[in-house]
């Protein structure tokens, strides 16, 4: 009992510790834990911003055109070529390059609108039962916007022919705000090239909250009539004939103006070799229609110039002349090896020159 009670009585005679000793001996015990926050030396980098300043974007745009300084040149070279061409080129030429163009840039957009389709849209307002009119409208818009009048940086609105409504709320943001942000971001990129400048504004488009359904058909018609701004002859500057690969987003600026410049001196180059084929085709239906008489014959041979693809009733439309004549002539000239009919159809017809 007294050895007990003398053990008891040891323990109880060590001099006690305070509160704050036992904890920071129990803590100084953890020693597999880590630190005060406050202790750690503040190095890391600093959160990324929510949205890059405009300069940084800019910057950007500029490194990948001083990047890709002689690839630009050739792109502008190839559509400087197309300019010289069409400037001293009927004005079917245009209008048949427009078609062409739009037409691709609908398979792009989702719209899908053959050549065929397209044509009669826009010559006589026909569309089948299973044509989707919106998109065909769509289309048709594509096709006015690249064969005239004034270009996007002139007034947006105008030539997206998108207005804001009259009711609109006063907290909504509205359209002429969202084209006046893009519009003003183009401005500053004033001293880029015009084809760099194109491929800022298309990948651009959608941030600057211009997109809805048909945004990518609107993106890249303008983009095309910017990247020809400083032409004579050339409207707009071809981006889908050869394929959409140059449309495709993705990767840093500098990726993007790469593909973009390749797609659009292939698209040029596809042109010029159209072109090619259409003025030896003139030539020589020129030469075969010299002994007909009466105003059909050229006048034909300047719709087929003008078109794709012409129908009988398209024809009818186009030339003034009667249903009657204008089968008449058609048929002589495919005798002649100098259309084709593409249907092969016994009605709703239509031809192509054989070039």
């Amino acid at each position: 009992m007294k050895a007990q009670a003398s053990t008891l009585h040891d323990d109880f005679s060590d001099p006690l510790t305070s509160v704050e000793e036992d904890e920071e001996r129990s803590e100084d015990d953890l020693w597999f834990l880590p630190g005060p926050i406050e202790e750690e030396p503040d190095d890391l980098p600093p959160w990324p911003r929510a949205e890059r300043r405009e300069t940084a974007v800019l910057d950007d745009w500029r490194k990948a055109e001083a990047g890709h300084a002689a690839r630009l040149a050739r792109a502008a070279g190839r559509l400087g070529a197309l300019d010289d061409r069409l400037r001293r080129g009927p004005e079917g030429w245009r209008h048949r390059l427009a078609l062409i163009e739009a037409a691709d840039l609908s398979w792009f957009s989702g719209d899908r609108i053959g050549s065929d389709r397209l044509a009669l849209w826009i010559s006589m307002r026909l569309s089948g039962v299973q044509d989707d009119t919106a998109a065909l409208a769509r289309v048709g818009w594509a096709v006015r916007r690249l064969t005239g009048g004034p270009g996007p940086e002139a007034d947006l609105s105008a030539f997206l022919d998108r207005r804001d409504a009259e009711n609109i709320p006063a907290e909504a943001e509205s359209f002429a705000d969202r084209a006046g942000g893009w519009l003003g971001l183009m401005a500053d990129a004033a001293e880029l090239h015009p084809i760099t400048r194109a491929c800022l504004g298309f990948h651009l488009w959608s941030l600057a909250g211009l997109g809805q359904y048909g945004d990518r058909m609107e993106a890249a018609v303008t983009a095309a009539r910017i990247a020809a701004s400083d032409g004579k002859g050339a409207i707009f500057a071809p981006l889908a004939m050869a394929g959409a690969e140059g449309l495709r987003s993705g990767g840093l600026p500098a990726d993007r103006l790469a593909r973009w410049l390749h797609g659009m001196e292939t698209a040029c180059l596809t042109a010029m070799r159209h072109l090619d084929d259409i003025e030896a085709w003139a030539a020589r239906a020129e030469a075969e229609i010299a002994r007909l008489s009466g105003k059909t014959p050229p006048s034909l041979r300047a719709v087929l110039t003008e078109w794709p693809l012409v129908s009988a009733p398209m024809a009818e439309t186009l030339t003034g002349a009667s249903r009657a004549a204008v089968q008449r002539n058609l048929a002589w000239m495919e005798a002649r090896t100098l259309i084709r009919e593409v249907t092969g159809q016994g009605r709703y017809r239509m031809w192509r020159i054989l070039s």
